[in-house]
C-alpha cells in the first residue's frame, strides 16, 4: 500500500554489431579485422563449399522491426551472395534458406529459399554495387527484404526462436560489406516503420462504434470519481451537439451507482487534493462515520500518513515529529503499513526531502492515491451496489487494463516478439477513448 512509484522497466537488448568470426565455415571465406566484410576467397568445386557467416548476436525481437543491409563490393565469378536469417544450429556450410530454420535471397537468381533446397520468385537478382537489405517485421510475422533502398517483398516467418543475421558468398572474388545499423541505411527503415503504424491505425479506425459508448465511458469516469463540475459541463457539451448524446442504459453504465453521494465525494476530493486533512476527516466522521470509525483501516492509515506528510511539505517538522510519535507509531509492525510509514519518517531526515528517493510523497499523485481510496470506500457504502470491485476503478479504467491484458496475450501468443505494450505510451500518443474502445475489439480478435 502506498508503494514507491514504478519505473518502466525498457529492457535494452544486445543487438548484432559485427560478423561472428568463430561460428563461420572459415576454410572458404576470409572477415576483415573490423568483422564488418567478407571475401570469398576459394575455388567452389561443391554446392557445400559456401563460405557462411552469422552476425554476432541474433536479431533483437522487443521491437517493431529488425533490419540490416550488405553491400555487393564485387560479385565475382558467380554472383551467389546471399542474405537471410539463420538459426544458432544452423550448419554453416550451406546458404540460408538451404537448410531448415533458415531464409534467404539470393542474388544469382533473385529466389527466396525457405528452408527446401527448391527456392521462389520472389525479386530481382542482385550483383555488383546493389545493396540489399534484409528485415524482420514483427508485428506482421515476416520476413521482408529490399534493394537499393527499395522494398522487393515480404514473407510470413514462420521459423521460431532466436534468429541470427546472416550473409553467403559463393564463387571466387566475391565480397560484401555488412551495415548493422552503425551507418545509413539505403532503405528508409523510419518510414516502413511508420507506414507499419499507419496500418495497424487503420485497421483500428475501421472498427464502427456508436458515439454514446465513448460518450458514456467519459461520463461514468467523472461520476466515479466525483468530478461533478466537469461532469455538468460535459453533459451541457453534450446536450449542445448535432445530434445530442445520450447514454443508453443497455450499454452497460449504472448510472445510480456512479452518481452515490456525488457532491460529497466531490468535496472530498478537493479536501485532500489541497493538502486540508483535517477537513476531510471531519466531513468523513459527519457524512460517514464507519469509514474512519476504526482507527487502523487502511483509510484512516493513509489520511494519518498524507497529514504527516502536509505538515512535512509547509515545512513544520516539529509539529509533524509530534503527529508521527501519535498517530503514526500505532502503525509500526502492523502487515502492509510498515513500508509507507518508514517512508514517511524518512522524509525528516533529508533537508531537501523532495529531491530524495522517497519525495515521490510529496508529489500530486500522492494525494490522488489518498483521495482514490477515499472515493472508493464511500461509494463501497452504497446499498445498493452489487460488485465491490467495481468501486475501485471505473468503466474506462477497466477497459484499459483489458487492453493491456490483450495486448500482451497477443505479443505472447507470438512468442514475446515486437514491440513491448506500455498503456502510458498509448496514453500519450493523443489515442482518444474510441481508438482505445477500437484497439481492444483488435486485440480480441
Amino acid at each position: 500500500m502506498g508503494g514507491k512509484r514504478e519505473e518502466e522497466d525498457f529492457e535494452e537488448e544486445e543487438v548484432p554489431t559485427e560478423l561472428n568470426t568463430i561460428n563461420s565455415s572459415g576454410g572458404f571465406l576470409v572477415v576483415s579485422p573490423d568483422k564488418l566484410s567478407v571475401k570469398y576467397t576459394s575455388v567452389n568445386l561443391h554446392g557445400h563449399d559456401v563460405g557462411v557467416v552469422q552476425a554476432n548476436k541474433p536479431a533483437p525481437v522487443k521491437r517493431l522491426v529488425y533490419y540490416f543491409e550488405i553491400y555487393v563490393k564485387d560479385a565475382g565469378a558467380k554472383g551467389q551472395i546471399a542474405i537471410g536469417f539463420t538459426s544458432e544450429s544452423f550448419k554453416m556450410r550451406r546458404q540460408p534458406g538451404w537448410e531448415a530454420n533458415s531464409c534467404g535471397y539470393h542474388g544469382d537468381d533473385g529466389l527466396l529459399y525457405r528452408g527446401q533446397g527448391k527456392g521462389e520468385a520472389f525479386g530481382p537478382t542482385f550483383t555488383t554495387n546493389d545493396t540489399v537489405g534484409g528485415g524482420i517485421n514483427y508485428a506482421s510475422q515476416e520476413f521482408f527484404f529490399t534493394k537499393n533502398g527499395s522494398l522487393v517483398g515480404a514473407v510470413y516467418k514462420d521459423i521460431k526462436g532466436p534468429l541470427f543475421p546472416t550473409i553467403a558468398v559463393h564463387s571466387q572474388n566475391e565480397e560484401v560489406l555488412v551495415n548493422f545499423g552503425q551507418k545509413k541505411f539505403a532503405f528508409d527503415l523510419k518510414e516502413y516503420e511508420a507506414q507499419e503504424r499507419m496500418k495497424q491505425q487503420m485497421t483500428i479506425e475501421k472498427i464502427s462504434l456508436p458515439p454514446n459508448v465513448s460518450y458514456g465511458l467519459v461520463r461514468s469516469y467523472l461520476q466515479h470519481y466525483g468530478y461533478e463540475d466537469t461532469l455538468n459541463s460535459f453533459d451541457l457539451a453534450g446536450k449542445t451537439t448535432v445530434p445530442p448524446v445520450f447514454v443508453a442504459q443497455e450499454n452497460g453504465f449504472n448510472e445510480q451507482d456512479n452518481v452515490y453521494a456525488l457532491n460529497q465525494r466531490k468535496t472530498l476530493r478537493q479536501l485532500i487534493r489541497n493538502g486540508e486533512i483535517d477537513a476531510a476527516f471531519d466531513k468523513l466522521r459527519n457524512w460517514h462515520p464507519w469509514i474512519v470509525q476504526d482507527d487502523k483501516s487502511s483509510t484512516c492509515f493513509l489520511l494519518h500518513c498524507q497529514k504527516f506528510i502536509e505538515l512535512v511539505r509547509v515545512g513544520a517538522l516539529e509539529e509533524a515529529v509530534k503527529y508521527g510519535r501519535m498517530e503514526l507509531a500505532k502503525y509500526f509492525g502492523l502487515a502492509g503499513f510498515e513500508e509507507l510509514v518508514q517512508d514517511c519518517v524518512a522524509l525528516l531526515a533529508y533537508e531537501k526531502p523532495q529531491e530524495s528517493s522517497v519525495g515521490y510523497l510529496l508529489e500530486d499523485s500522492q494525494r490522488e492515491i489518498v483521495a482514490d481510496t477515499v472515493n472508493a470506500m464511500i461509494l463501497s457504502t452504497n446499498p445498493n451496489v452489487k460488485d465491490l470491485h467495481g468501486c475501485l476503478h471505473s468503466c474506462l479504467e477497466r477497459l484499459l487494463r483489458q487492453l493491456t491484458a490483450c495486448c500482451l496475450e497477443r505479443r505472447s501468443m507470438n512468442g514475446d516478439q515486437g514491440e513491448a505494450f506500455h498503456l502510458h505510451r498509448v496514453l500519450n500518443s493523443g489515442f482518444q477513448i474510441r481508438e482505445v474502445e477500437r484497439e481492444v475489439l483488435v486485440s480480441i480478435k
